[in-house]
């Protein structure tokens, strides 16, 4: 490969939040390892690679130009956005009118939120669910209704139209946060599957606010799809979120944006976002998602998508042959896996804060499954070098799953 997927960087010191907060966030973050045992991150979801070369390069080009004042978005971020989205995507149509600056996808979420509800309302949400989703909504006042995913014969996870609809009919929904890919399952939807759940939301009235940050992150040949293309009304009841954050590991430099077709919703969405005076762009945030945004960007993209391919086939096949009663169903876009440990736990007598601790104990810092109202779940972050995730099984396998030996 051209790029190098395979180096051992040493986060410390470096203010990583997956190395350097472990103990810190009761709840949220792994607990530190026993003494023998390194280091492994796979809770926190960014990667432990160096990003795309070209995004340094434009950052330290922009930076060496010692003036760092007041500026407005370059025209070659737009046109980044919009050659990014049609070569990656297949859009069509967008222009710079179209596209909207958000701090943050979370931050977008909660003014499209503000703008089709009113605080107290229900929202509906599936679930398994993106835990930023479940805090930043409570935060803000919302009512999550959540619509459980259901495996089918398969273990594919689908949505159940269904129990949607019947929860969008009696329980006076207005608004819908969708996440495409799905995090933490890694679904990558279908178009009829996304046809489907738009014509339910067109059927009563509902609007949509469609987070695809992880549009990019497509497994084994895996499409993505834009929430917005499926339909006319699709495209004009329906707020995107995008960011090149998890693509590249960006998430320190803040920035994401949003894509509104129809002007009144980008009117108020614009209104709502500047309300606080601080959703405004960084200048080496832009200059890096220009970098990002690049021909060598795609490229190093790509080979991304294949390394992480590779990862998560090694891990699905390893748990299956090793860690029995633990069920896994292989994502087809992210880089996260979500385990269900049901099986393992009632078999071992072991709760899932038992297993939870007994990885941890070993250096595995994997996350727990609950806060994405996963019952008994972990979810897993694979975008490790390939000798890092490997590390990770055996340590599991030897420690905590089949021969259980003692630390």
């Amino acid at each position: 490969m051209k790029y190098d997927f395979e180096s051992i960087i040493d986060r410390r010191g470096m203010d990583a939040m997956a190395i350097e907060d472990l103990g810190k966030l009761p709840g949220f973050s792994p607990e530190p390892p026993e003494a023998g045992f390194d280091l492994i991150p796979m809770w926190v979801a960014d990667m432990n690679f160096a990003t795309a070369p070209s995004i340094p390069e434009a950052m330290i080009r922009r930076a060496s130009h010692p003036l760092y004042g007041y500026f407005s978005p370059s025209q070659e971020y737009y046109d980044s956005i919009i050659r990014w989205q049609e070569t990656r995507n297949g859009v069509r149509g967008l222009t710079r009118e179209h596209i909207g600056y958000e701090n943050g996808v979370l931050g977008g979420l909660i003014s499209a939120m503000n703008v089709f509800c009113s605080r107290g309302d229900k929202v509906l949400v599936h679930s398994p669910t993106y835990v930023g989703f479940t805090n930043s909504l409570h935060d803000n006042g919302y009512e999550i209704v959540l619509s459980p995913l259901k495996q089918d014969q398969d273990g594919i996870w689908r949505m159940d139209y269904l129990d949607m609809e019947e929860k969008l009919k009696t329980q006076n929904i207005h608004a819908a946060v969708f996440c495409s890919p799905h995090n933490p399952t890694g679904r990558v939807w279908e178009r009829q599957e996304l046809e489907r759940a738009m014509e339910l939301f067109r059927k009563y009235d509902v609007y949509v606010i469609s987070d695809e940050i992880w549009s990019d992150i497509l497994l084994d040949g895996a499409r993505h799809i834009p929430t917005q293309s499926v339909s006319e009304d699709a495209r004009r009841r329906t707020v995107a979120l995008y960011a090149p954050s998890k693509t590249f590991n960006l998430a320190g430099l803040i920035g994401s944006y949003h894509i509104i077709y129809d002007k009144w919703i980008r009117d108020r969405v614009e209104k709502e976002s500047a309300l606080c005076h601080y959703n405004s762009m960084n200048v080496l945030s832009m200059h890096a998602l220009i970098g990002a945004y690049s021909p060598e960007g795609q490229e190093w993209t790509d080979e991304l998508c294949r390394v992480l391919t590779g990862n998560v086939d090694t891990a699905c096949r390893y748990i299956r042959e090793y860690f029995p009663g633990v069920e896994v169903s292989r994502p087809q876009g992210t880089y996260v896996l979500f385990l269900d440990c049901t099986g393992w736990c009632r078999e071992h007598g072991m709760t899932i804060e038992e297993l939870l601790r007994a990885g941890w104990r070993v250096g595995v810092a994997w996350q727990d499954g609950r806060q994405f109202h996963g019952p008994c779940h972990i979810r897993m972050n694979l975008a490790l070098p390939l000798s890092r995730v490997e590390e990770a099984l055996e340590r599991l396998r030897k420690y905590v799953f089949c021969g259980r030996e003692k630390v």
